[in-house]
Order: structure tokens, then C-alpha cells, then sequence
């Protein structure tokens, strides 16, 4: 069984290694690929921005041809019915055109009365006002200031400029497609380290389940290892203890009175108590004679503990 437990040790080991070694190269290929996708962003957002502003030089070219068309349907002698359909070029146009004929009138025309002049002066000041709320529209288009006075010419330059915008448009769309052009294999590229990055992370949850299933086996194997050797070591102390009395009792068994303490002692209390001592067969007189009695008077004084020899 340890031999079991130290196979399956080393294969547990080599699950959590093959596991390690799978996610630090999870962990590399992810790190490619987020640099990866962050060059990605960039170009798309460059490539965001040129569309933004392939919109606006569309926005421009529409602009213009429809200041375009209005000045064609104005030279014809067609206008507009409704107000709001004509553009606000051509509205700053037409305004700053009366404004200056109405400062004309009152700098020239001496023969105005203070009525006429005041509603004139009224006038202006309501022209000046509209004017001031066309000119940020207008500004914020960057069309080109239309001459009344020379239709054909202002047409010529604003077709001149509708041309420039549409060619500012195409160039425009032409580089965002470059700029795609460039993203896609980036997008291969993305898309196959993501894959292999899926592929990494798997082996490393399935070497990491491996392990884990070892490891419940283990504990399993280990548990039954350790009730086994507490149950051997349980038997190995019975049987050392049975040994140690068995010679325990041998040694006992052994044993002289004179190596026997207890035995000695005891034995010394018996003589005390008796009063008489019999030594190499000599009985016990019923008159004993003064020699005996001083042998048995110093027999009462000896220690027996330490005599060798029999009783």
C-alpha cells in the first residue's frame, strides 16, 4: 500500500506540473492576444475617425449642391413656396444683400422723411439680427459666401467646391479601407490565439482535475495505510510488553534470597520473631549451653541482607 501511495503520489505530481506549465502558457498566449486586441482598438478608432470624417465631407458636398440646385431654380426664376426650404446660405446671402441696400438708401437718399428713415433704421436693426443668427450655421459648414450679383460665378465655385469635397470624401473612405485592410489579419491572428488560449485553459482544468481525483484517492489509501500501522504498532507494544514481564518473571525466578531484598527482609523478620537461628545442621538444645546462648545473642544482632551462603 505505501508503495501504491508513493506511485500515485508521483502521479499526482505530474498532473499539478503538467497543469503548471499549461496555464503559464495560458497566461502568455492571453497576454499576446490583449496586446493584440489593444493594436486592434487603435486602428479601429483611427479608423473610426476617418469615417467621421469622410461623413463630414459627404455632409459638405450635400450642402453645397443643394446651395447649388436653389441657385440654378433662383436664376430660372423659380422660388421656393415654402421658407424652410430654402438654405440658410442663401438666406445670409439675400440678408446681407438687403442690409446693404438699406444702408445705401439711408447714406445716399437725402429726400427720406424722419418717418420713412425710422422704419428703415427698424428694419435694419431686424435684418442685422437675422444675419447674426445665420452666420454660426453657416460658419459651422465652412460653405463659401454665394454672390447674387454673379450667379453663374458663385455656381462655378460652388461646384468647384462640391467636387473638392466629394474627392475629400472618397480619399477619405479609401483610407479607412486601407486602414481595414490592415485590421483584418489581425483579426486572424486575434481569433486564433483566443482559441489556443480556450485550448490551454482546458488541458489545465483537466490536469488540474486529475490531480485533484488522485489526491481524494490518496487521502482514501492514506487513511487505511495509518489505521494499518497504528493497529501494527498497537500489536509491536503487546508483544514487547508480553517479553519484558516473561523476563521479568524469569529474573525473578532467578533470583537468590540474597539478591532479593524484600525476601531478605522478610526472612530477617521471621528469625527476630523465632528467637533462634540454625546454622550447617546444629539443632536447637532444650538447655542451651552458655556458648550457644551467646551465639544466639549474637545471632539477634546479625543483618542477613548481605550473607551468602544457606539456611
Amino acid at each position: 500500500m505505501e508503495t501504491k501511495l508513493k506511485r500515485m503520489r508521483e502521479s499526482r505530481n505530474t498532473h499539478n506540473e503538467n497543469a503548471r506549465r499549461a496555464a503559464e502558457s495560458r497566461n502568455a498566449v492571453q497576454e499576446q492576444a490583449k496586446s493584440l486586441r489593444d493594436d486592434i482598438d487603435i486602428l479601429k478608432e483611427k479608423q473610426k475617425e476617418i469615417r467621421v470624417r469622410a461623413k463630414l465631407h459627404k455632409a459638405r458636398r450635400d450642402e453645397i449642391q443643394s446651395h447649388i440646385r436653389e441657385l440654378i431654380s433662383k436664376k430660372r426664376g423659380r422660388r421656393d413656396e415654402e421658407r424652410g426650404a430654402k438654405s440658410i446660405v442663401i438666406e445670409l446671402s439675400e440678408t446681407e444683400a438687403e442690409i446693404e441696400k438699406i444702408e445705401t438708401r439711408l447714406e445716399t437718399d437725402g429726400s427720406l422723411k424722419l418717418e420713412d428713415e425710422n422704419k428703415l433704421l427698424k428694419h435694419l436693426k431686424k435684418l442685422i439680427g437675422k444675419r447674426n443668427e445665420l452666420l454660426p450655421s453657416v460658419e459651422e459648414y465652412q460653405t463659401i459666401t454665394i454672390d447674387l450679383g454673379d450667379m453663374d460665378e458663385s455656381i462655378s465655385r460652388l461646384k468647384a467646391e462640391a467636387d473638392s469635397e466629394h474627392q475629400a470624401m472618397v480619399d477619405s473612405h479609401k483610407e479607412a479601407d486601407e486602414v481595414w485592410e490592415e485590421i483584418k489579419p489581425m483579426f486572424e491572428e486575434r481569433d486564433f490565439l483566443q482559441a489556443e488560449g480556450d485550448r490551454l485553459h482546458n488541458a489545465f482544468v483537466e490536469s488540474r482535475k486529475s490531480a485533484d481525483e488522485v489526491h481524494s484517492e490518496m487521502k482514501v489509501l492514506l487513511d487505511q495505510v495509518n489505521e494499518i500501522r497504528d493497529t501494527m504498532k498497537a500489536q509491536r507494544e503487546e508483544r514487547e510488553k508480553t517479553i519484558r514481564d516473561h523476563n521479568e518473571s524469569v529474573r525473578d525466578a532467578l533470583r537468590v534470597p540474597s539478591e532479593n531484598e524484600e525476601l531478605a527482609q522478610s526472612l530477617e523478620g521471621m528469625f527476630l520473631e523465632s528467637g533462634s537461628l540454625t546454622l550447617g545442621g546444629t539443632g536447637s538444645e532444650d538447655n542451651p549451653s552458655p556458648t550457644s546462648e551467646k551465639s544466639s545473642s549474637k545471632s539477634k544482632r546479625r543483618r542477613l541482607g548481605t550473607t551468602r551462603g544457606r539456611i
